[in-house]
């Protein structure tokens, strides 16, 4: 079993920055990572995957050049650094992972562990 908490959200001004960290507990070994959002009214959006290795990236187009995921094994921690961050990526963020696979996936129903989530609001 494994168990995933989520911390770092909170209120940030447009441009600014916050990070998210997903500590997870458990059997962590060979874990997929992902960070989906869902905004009031929309649903449940894809946003970064990282590979149980570190060694595979990916990333929705809309936070391409704006957001970081990495993750460190020895804390069984993931993080996603955002910057440059606008209204639209107000949402409440979950932590996703599942075991490792050959390739990262972007489909929410692909991953049977998640957070409770964290709540980012960016004021403009």
């Amino acid at each position: 079993q494994v168990q995933l908490v989520e911390s770092g959200g909170g209120l940030v001004q447009a441009g600014g920055s916050l990070r998210l960290s997903c500590a997870a507990s458990g059997r962590t070994s060979s874990l997929d990572m992902g960070w989906f959002r869902q905004a009031p009214g929309k649903e449940r959006e894809f946003v970064a995957a990282i590979s149980w290795s570190g060694g595979s990236l990916y990333y929705i187009d809309s936070v391409k050049g704006r957001f970081t995921i990495s993750r460190d094994s020895a804390k069984n921690t993931v993080y996603l650094q955002m910057n440059s961050l606008k209204p639209e990526d107000t949402a409440v963020y979950y932590c996703a992972a599942r075991l490792r696979r050959s390739l990262l996936s972007t489909r929410s129903t692909d991953y049977g562990y998640w957070g409770q989530g964290t709540q980012v609001t960016v004021s403009s």
